[in-house]
């Protein structure tokens, strides 16, 4: 396992109070927090090391596969949570690669829209299933129930969160 994994792993331990005065919801965030991150991890090496790409890149391409015509690049940022510079820059690297086209619709040159092309949709398709894989794998030892409940009851947590941002982080 990778160092930075194992620290991950054991956030909670770091933070954890031997005193017992961390409270349930401090608890709760560190938890989904080190699970998110120790899962994230794993999944940016296996596309490094299987697909030499960037979990920013299939990201990237996840989102355009879905719109067939293409996205906007300021659209692309904001599905995707990345700024527009860096948009720009996985969108070229992928543009290089071949995977991405960006086009001009109507000529107007202040539109960039950007759209995977024939061999972008190809090598998405495989790391989509790759990664649907990885995840199964991942959670091989919690039963479909347990994965059901889960979702749900993270569904309320994701809820309360929601109804309590002050300033929208998802507008």
């Amino acid at each position: 396992m990778e160092a930075e994994a194992v620290a991950s792993a054991d956030l909670e331990m770091i933070v954890h109070d031997p005193h017992g005065r961390n409270k349930p919801e401090t608890r709760l965030w560190l938890r989904m927090l080190s699970t998110t991150k120790l899962i994230t991890t794993e999944i940016r090496r296996r596309l490094r090391s299987e697909f030499s790409a960037t979990l920013p890149q299939f990201d990237v391409m996840a989102q355009l596969y879905r719109e067939k015509d293409g996205l906007r690049l300021g659209e692309l940022s904001k599905r995707t949570m990345v700024t527009n510079g860096n948009v720009t820059g996985l969108v070229e690297r992928l543009e290089t690669d071949g995977f991405v086209q960006r086009i001009t619709p109507d000529g107007d040159r202040r539109v960039t829209v950007a759209k995977l092309t024939p061999a972008g949709t190809d090598l998405f398709i495989a790391m989509a299933a790759a990664h649907e894989g990885w995840l199964r794998d991942i959670m091989a030892d919690v039963d479909e129930a347990m994965i059901s409940s889960l979702w749900l009851e993270i569904g309320a947590v994701k809820a309360s969160a929601s109804n309590h941002l002050s300033g929208s982080a998802f507008e």
